[in-house]
């Protein structure tokens, strides 16, 4: 009799050992349970991902169109006439570093003209504060009278303000400032404006 009552308080300690277990256990999985439904920030993405989009977003406002300017024939004189040259700009020289690729390498239809000597290039260009810096080879300065050698300047100096009509500009050849053009002997007083020259070099 004493052995089965001992036997019977045994089974109780057992089970009430084997219930504190369970609760506890329970009680561990509804914690794990209850913060892992709260996911820590980190893994939000949407802040990391949107950022870098950000600069395409502008690409377009930096296309830019400046002017390439060709000469043509109007009644008893010649009119510079521009022709627009769309370019995405990554550098701040480079739109007009495109013009003048165009305008050095000569109008491809119409009646439009050039008094740019064939195989003239570009050395160098530099746009800020308000002036432009060209910086031609020495075929710039080859062949061609007077009108020739207006024209060719008044082409250099409309291209290079197409951007900023009231920049001044400065014309060199193989890096020397440009005073005497051609061997009439055409001088020009740098640096040069568009309204300097309508008033000083007329076509």
């Amino acid at each position: 009799m004493k052995d089965q009552q001992g036997s019977n308080r045994i089974s109780s300690g057992a089970i009430a050992a084997v219930s504190a277990v369970v609760v506890a256990v329970g009680g561990g999985v509804a914690w794990f349970t209850t913060h892992s439904s709260n996911p820590p920030t980190p893994s939000n993405p949407s802040g990391p991902i949107a950022q870098p989009a950000q600069p395409s977003t502008r690409q377009p406002a930096n296309e830019q169109s400046p002017n390439v300017y060709w000469l043509r024939p109007k009644d008893k004189s010649v009119a510079l006439v521009p022709q627009p040259v769309k370019v995405a700009s990554i550098r701040a020289n480079q739109p007009l570093e495109a013009a003048f690729q165009s305008l050095l390498a000569g109008p491809t239809e119409g009646t439009d003209s050039t008094t740019i000597p064939k195989g003239t290039k570009l050395l160098g260009l530099k746009s800020e504060n308000g002036e432009v810096h060209v910086n031609l080879s020495e075929d710039f300065t080859s062949g061609g009278g007077s009108t020739s050698m207006m024209g060719r300047v008044g082409q250099v100096v409309y291209t290079a303000t197409s951007l900023n009509p009231k920049a001044k500009v400065y014309i060199d050849v193989n890096g020397k400032p440009l005073d005497v053009l051609g061997g009439e002997g055409v001088e020009l007083q740098q640096p040069l404006t568009r309204e300097s020259f309508e008033k000083n070099y007329p076509l």
